[in-house]
């Protein structure tokens, strides 16, 4: 009986263990979807059609903690349901096209998406601008306004088999340290470790460029700008402090630098 008790135990653990690590594989893939990608499909409720669902092509940007920002004018009508109703959902994909295209990596972030603070204004048109620089143009129109996904639920879907809810911990609004540091960062990588970040580019993305720079630095990595195409470097484990941005840096230094 306690052979059996044991053995019991030990497959129970076994068990927490792999669906632990499924877990963590499944987060990383969906990071690396997330900061990636700039365009995705919102959904809304419709204010005008008794409460359906209703789905929009858009653009997005996230933050440096794992916030989503849309700019979205006044009269497109999936500004109108979200006044009315801020529940929304923003899935992400990336398709599948050299075998089944259902079988393609989707990331859905569930919550409320709300206008941003006027605090938060200057910040986020910074970001968009850097990310998507056509969208300056909307800039000059009274009738954009920014709003941020209030995140409540993750679900991935790596493929068939690859299904699960993510942990919410990571993905809410974090208070970081070094919130106001990002442009110190950038320049003393930028000036001081240029050769670690064209070494970086070339082992995991296979693209050469000595005048290579980091773009932004987010809590999941950093985005690369080579000429006029924009990179996602991921970290190997998330950092939320001053301290675990330079030592994740200085990983990637140590990792990739010839």
């Amino acid at each position: 009986m306690k052979c059996l008790l044991r053995l019991i135990n030990k497959q129970i653990i076994l068990g927490i263990i792999n669906m632990s690590t499924k877990k963590a594989k499944y987060e990383n893939e969906a990071i690396s979807l997330m900061r990636s990608n700039d365009v995705a499909i919102l959904s809304t409720l419709s204010k005008k059609q008794d409460e359906y669902p209703f789905g929009s092509f858009v653009t997005y940007c996230s933050g440096i903690d794992r916030s989503i920002y849309i700019y979205a004018s006044d009269i497109a009508e999936h500004t109108r349901n979200i006044k009315n109703n801020p529940k929304s959902c923003l899935t992400i994909f990336k398709i599948n096209n050299e075998f089944d295209k259902q079988n393609s990596p989707r990331l859905s972030i569930m919550g409320d998406l709300k206008k941003v603070s006027d605090s938060e204004v200057e910040y986020c048109s910074e970001r968009f601008i850097k990310f998507l620089p056509d969208s300056k143009e909307y800039s000059k129109m009274h009738d954009f306004n920014f709003y941020k996904l209030d995140t409540t639920k993750v679900r991935w879907i790596g493929g068939f088999g690859q299904i699960g809810w993510l942990k919410n911990d990571n993905w809410l609004k974090k208070d970081l340290d070094w919130l106001g540091k990002e442009k110190s960062m950038l320049k003393h990588m930028n000036e001081g470790h240029s050769d670690s970040i064209s070494a970086a580019l070339w082992s995991l993305k296979g693209i050469k460029d000595d005048k290579s720079k980091i773009l932004a630095i987010c809590i999941d990595g950093y985005y690369v700008q080579s000429n006029e195409d924009i990179y996602f470097i991921q970290f190997e484990d998330i950092s939320l402090t001053s301290s675990e941005i330079k030592d994740s840096l200085v990983i990637h230094a140590k990792m990739f630098k010839h």
